[in-house]
């Protein structure tokens, strides 16, 4: 194996055990992340609660390296589409309309963007944006059950919404350097974040 293969296949290696160290840390605040806003919850809540629950925050970066690995147009219409439907999920959650399933998908969206990312899956246009539009919907979904118990749903969702994008550019910056420096790293980081989705479908489906 020459010299470069061995530090592409270390560098994936070191990705995926920081993304493994980081998800299992925050896999004990995903529950609480679900737990709701509370009653002070304002813009400062919203924005801070995606970072709070692993499943929402690797979802939202991997949306954006995904996009990135696809190259464009899915680089913008990916992290486009997220927060639209996700605000379209809320929707349907203050409307007390019913989704089963919805914290079982939410796991999901974790354990299939990251296989996408790692089998460097070049899904067509609309296969890409319908299967981040459905994961979107069941992630805003669960947020929007939280709204109204927040003392400032508005302000709320800016924040949660803000925070998304964020997430999203995170990611596709994450997603850019991947693959300049080593394709093969952000493979191992797509690995390593659907390992930690299969173990949050596991804990949902105990749950």
């Amino acid at each position: 194996m020459s010299v470069a293969c061995r530090c592409a296949v270390l560098r994936a290696r070191i990705a995926a055990r920081a993304v493994v160290a980081s998800a299992l840390c925050l896999y004990a605040g995903a529950a609480a992340a679900h737990s709701g806003g509370g009653p002070g919850a304002g813009f400062a809540a919203g924005f801070a609660h995606p970072f709070g629950g692993g499943d929402h925050l690797l979802a939202m970066v991997c949306v954006g390296a995904w996009g990135a690995q696809l190259g464009s147009p899915l680089r913008l219409a990916l992290p486009t589409t997220f927060p639209l439907m996700m605000v379209a999920g809320a929707a349907l959650a203050l409307w007390g309309l019913p989704l089963p399933a919805v914290e079982g998908g939410v796991a999901l969206s974790v354990l299939a963007l990251g296989a996408c990312i790692a089998w460097c899956w070049r899904a067509p246009v609309w296969a890409a944006c319908a299967l981040v539009a459905g994961f979107a919907l069941l992630h805003g979904y669960a947020h929007g059950r939280e709204l109204p118990v927040a003392a400032d749903p508005a302000g709320y969702s800016l924040g949660f919404v803000l925070a998304t994008g964020l997430l999203h550019v995170f990611g596709i910056g994450l997603g850019e350097l991947g693959l300049r420096a080593s394709p093969v790293a952000l493979r191992g980081f797509g690995a390593a974040v659907a390992a930690v989705g299969a173990a949050f479908v596991v804990a949902a489906l105990r749950a």
